[in-house]
């Protein structure tokens, strides 16, 4: 199993080479390359060049910290061409510098549009058929998970979909954060895996409460019935994910991929934050001291 860390809580203030000597400081050998702004960001094309990819490539060997996915989002489910067509350009130049970087791995959402699922799907459909052979040809596997407010929230429909591309390099990543999303409010972590199977190759670790609690009023929006999508990725304990069984669950799976600390609640106390989650993840999946596993 390799340990990473997503470095979000560095992403707004934070220099490339700062936010790489932070990850190692906190004492992880991988970091999970999500959006920045001064290298991939949401939706927008890279903002890199070849002397940015040496830099980070430098970066990361005088750091100690290897990459073990990048994570671009691009809108290549939307229904609407224009924006599926840059998010494939996107996405293809997001292949290239994953290539460069010299990584075999990326993650990302299905996006699109959830009040146009069938549409969304098929642009999903049509945007992979478009990149499959890129990835094929860069030798890039992919893991892909569904995310609140994507037109794939259920975790049984996401697995549908990677089945349905039936490419045995493209898995699931488990978010934790969303699993009453997964399940529409039920939230059984335990469940979500089993149906995941061999396709589980990522968990992201956060916390979060049951948007559906309390008769559906534990998020108050104002006007009602407002289009809006609320979730957060706290520290494991400040939310109501059941952590004991999801743990229990992948020590019975030997769960053997990527493990990321996918808290982003805290940048103004990312060390205390990122404590408190080793210390979840270490004492739920019994892992001895040292962290390069």
């Amino acid at each position: 199993m390799r340990l990473a860390y997503d470095p979000s809580h560095y992403r707004d203030n934070t220099n490339l080479k700062d936010t790489i000597d932070a990850v190692a400081r906190l004492g992880y050998e991988y970091v999970e390359f999500s959006p920045r702004k001064d290298f991939i960001w949401f939706y927008e094309y890279p903002k890199v060049d070849k002397q940015l990819i040496k830099d980070l490539k430098r970066y990361c060997l005088d750091a100690g910290v290897k990459i073990s996915s990048v994570l671009p989002v691009q809108q290549w489910s939307s229904p609407i061409e224009d924006e599926r067509q840059a998010a494939v350009r996107n996405w293809k130049r997001c292949i290239e510098i994953t290539s460069e970087l010299g990584v075999d791995l990326m993650n990302s959402e299905f996006a699109g549009d959830k009040s146009r699922p069938v549409e969304s799907e098929a642009a999903f459909v049509k945007s992979m058929e478009e990149l499959m052979p890129l990835f094929e040809k860069e030798g890039i596997k992919l893991n892909l998970q569904s995310h609140p407010n994507d037109f794939i929230e259920l975790n049984t429909e996401a697995i549908r979909m990677i089945r349905a591309l039936d490419k045995d390099w493209i898995k699931l990543v488990y978010s934790v954060a969303h699993a009453f999303f997964y399940d529409d409010g039920v939230g059984d972590v335990e469940k979500h895996l089993e149906e995941a199977g061999d396709l589980l190759a990522h968990v992201l670790i956060a916390d979060t409460l049951n948007h559906k609690a309390a008769f559906g009023l534990r998020y108050i929006v104002n006007p009602p019935n407002a289009n809006v999508t609320i979730h957060q990725h706290l520290n494991p304990g400040e939310g109501e994910v059941n952590f004991e069984a999801l743990y229990r669950k992948l020590r019975e799976m030997k769960f053997d991929g990527i493990l990321t600390n996918s808290v982003f609640a805290y940048p103004d106390k990312s060390e205390w934050s990122n404590e408190v989650t080793l210390k979840s993840i270490r004492e739920g999946l019994k892992i001895k001291e040292g962290l390069n596993i």
